[in-house]
């Protein structure tokens, strides 16, 4: 199954303008790490459940929300014509409206929309894949096409748009666009594709291009990510055929590493621990680098085997003091493994899928609070439990939404949470909700 839905550390800098600690402007909240730093917050589920304060209905999607201030955005899909037929490589024909919604973040009412009509030629064609990323009062949307809007947030005003692909030659790849865009100071960062544009840097004020970068025959579905390393920013930036290094500012290559995964599926984020940065996704393909301490440079430590690692796609997985915690896509199964070795330390299917049996692609996202981890599940629960080297153990767990989607036969919610003012935001095909996650 090629899924693409994606998924904190001192030596990262994910180098977006200082939020409040309670909001959560873009895919994997403030730092692009995956970590929720608000206080009071409850450490085991009531016994009578999480108070959910609102639901309200929405259309396809699996486009997480993102949380600035009083404002929750998000994407959805209206469909007009068409029918959902989920197969791996299995293209339809969609016709419908994209959307942008705004939604009162207290009350869920919708405080605007902005929508266009977008035929959708996709495998799993469910709606829009990409968190919004809200920065200075300004909405950045990437729809399952292409089309790049940059919109006021507080009346959902166009300030520019573009179609990426009519602008760069390109077209969607199988599963649709599902990089999250990045801003990084003036630049705004994306995936698009094409001969010399599978990375480009827009000005985040008019979208105009700043320079473009890489070719590949794909552009693949990994977000663009930014860390500090070797005395400077890198750009990372991991298309189906390797992964690589760039200048910020320029896009001049620093270094690139041959990483090709199945299905040109490059998914999951590398994550960076100290002076070592992981990548993986499916096929058993994945390796440790080292980063060289004084410049732009980085060197294989190793690279896995079918029978160690952790082999993430739908979802980026977290290092924590040099234990990887990812949903293996092969398994299904959440997998701890060594960072030094990558050797497996323990596997289990509870807050993934909850079976007893492999399942290809069983997901849950891992968000890391204290000394503790919130996971969304494909079956549609909140999840809060510890995660160690010794083993994975479930506190609490609540079912938030019924899942709409389907994979292989089996129901799922492949969409990421937001999590802000003291509250987890989880939507569906259907619904999206907010539960209270605040101490009573």
């Amino acid at each position: 199954m090629r899924y693409v839905f994606q998924a904190a550390f001192v030596s990262i800098l994910w180098i977006v303008p200082t939020a409040l600690a309670d909001d959560w402007p873009q895919w994997l909240g403030p730092q692009r790490d995956g970590v929720w730093h608000e206080t009071g917050i409850v450490q085991e589920f009531p016994s009578d459940g999480l108070h959910v304060k609102w639901r309200v209905p929405i259309g396809l999607g699996y486009a997480g929300p993102a949380v600035v201030g009083d404002k929750l955005f998000v994407m959805d899909y209206q469909q007009v014509d068409g029918e959902v037929e989920n197969a791996p490589d299995h293209i339809v024909d969609f016709e419908g409206v994209e959307r942008v919604l705004c939604l009162n973040v207290e009350s869920g009412e919708v405080e605007w929309e902005y929508q266009y009509p977008r035929d959708y030629h996709l495998s799993y064609p469910s709606g829009p894949r990409c968190t919004p990323t809200v920065v200075d009062g300004r909405v950045y949307a990437l729809g399952a096409q292409g089309d790049l809007t940059c919109l006021d947030a507080d009346s959902g005003k166009v300030i520019w748009n573009r179609r990426l692909t009519d602008d760069y030659k390109t077209k969607s790849p199988v599963w649709g666009f599902a990089a999250h865009p990045l801003v990084d100071g003036q630049s705004l960062y994306c995936i698009v594709g094409g001969p010399g544009s599978v990375a480009v840097a827009f000005d985040k004020d008019s979208g105009k291009e700043l320079w473009s970068a890489l070719s590949a025959a794909s552009q693949g579905y990994c977000p663009p990510m930014m860390i500090r390393h070797g005395g400077r920013k890198q750009l990372l930036i991991w298309h189906p055929e390797s992964l690589n290094s760039l200048d910020p500012k320029s896009g001049q290559v620093y270094w690139s590493m041959e990483l090709q995964p199945g299905y040109q599926m490059s998914i999951a984020a590398p994550r960076l621990e100290g002076d070592y940065l992981y990548a993986s996704g499916i096929g058993n393909v994945g390796a440790l680098y080292e980063l060289d301490q004084g410049k732009p440079a980085a060197s294989v430590v190793w690279r896995g085997t079918p029978k160690n690692a952790v082999y993430a796609s739908n979802t980026t997985p977290i290092i924590d003091s040099g234990v990887i915690y990812g949903v293996d896509c092969s398994s299904g199964a959440l997998t701890a493994a060594r960072i030094e070795d990558g050797r497996r330390l323990w596997e289990t299917m509870q807050p993934t899928t909850g079976g007893q049996r492999r399942a290809s692609h069983g997901t849950a996202f891992i968000v890391k609070h204290k000394n503790g981890y919130f996971l969304f599940s494909e079956t549609g629960d909140l999840i809060l439990a510890n995660l160690s080297p010794q083993g994975y153990r479930e506190i609490s767990r609540f079912h938030v939404l019924d899942p709409t989607n389907e994979c292989f036969g089996r129901p799922v919610v492949w969409s990421h949470p937001a999590f802000a003012n003291r509250c987890a935001y989880v939507r569906n095909d259907e619904e999206i909700v907010c539960v209270s996650l605040a101490t009573r």
